[in-house]
């Protein structure tokens, strides 16, 4: 098991703490589809965000979670990794 995940697993016991995760899910799921695409791509924060015409420190901050991006940021992210973008509702 992984340290987050022994975290998470422990953090799940504290109040509050399972409804303040699942609000943020879609947030921590496009933070990690966006580091496992710019991995995937070889690039490094910095060289992507030379190729997106940003810093790095944005681009840490996309990584992170802590807000969503834009329609325009996820296209140029697109771009700059090669990859196709894609958004689809499915069946909860």
């Amino acid at each position: 098991m992984s340290k987050i995940t022994a975290l998470h697993k422990s953090w799940l016991q504290t109040p509050g703490y399972d409804e303040a995760f699942e609000s943020s899910r879609i947030e921590f799921e496009l933070a990690r589809q966006l580091i496992e695409t710019r991995v995937k791509s070889g690039l490094s924060q910095g060289e992507l965000a030379t190729k997106m015409g940003t810093s790095q420190s944005t681009i840490a901050r996309l990584e992170s979670g802590a807000s969503m991006p834009s329609m325009r940021t996820l296209a140029k992210f697109a771009l700059a990794t090669n990859s196709q973008l894609q958004i689809f509702f499915k069946p909860a």
